[in-house]
């Protein structure tokens, strides 16, 4: 595998902080994508549409961001206690 962006937790299952810039970029772009999806359907939209598309948006980024997360960690996502790796 190349070299991984995100380290695994320490503690619970999932990814952790970014170790690398990409994972940096990546974390960045995802926030930056869930702001745009909360404001920008508001111009164009009815306030019921709008929430919906938002909804339906940050639901699909993040289903976006956890697969590039878990693909790009170091080692396997698994439960962790805080004993070693």
């Amino acid at each position: 595998m190349a070299k991984a962006w995100f380290a695994p937790k320490r503690f619970g299952y999932g990814a952790g902080v970014p170790i690398a810039w990409q994972g940096w970029v990546t974390l960045l772009a995802f926030f930056v994508a869930i702001t745009l999806m909360m404001k920008i359907p508001r111009y164009f939209l009815t306030p019921g549409a709008a929430t919906a598309v938002s909804l339906c948006g940050v639901v699909l980024l993040s289903a976006i961001f956890v697969a590039i997360a878990k693909a790009k960690t170091e080692g396997e996502w698994r439960w962790r206690n805080g004993e070693g790796p």
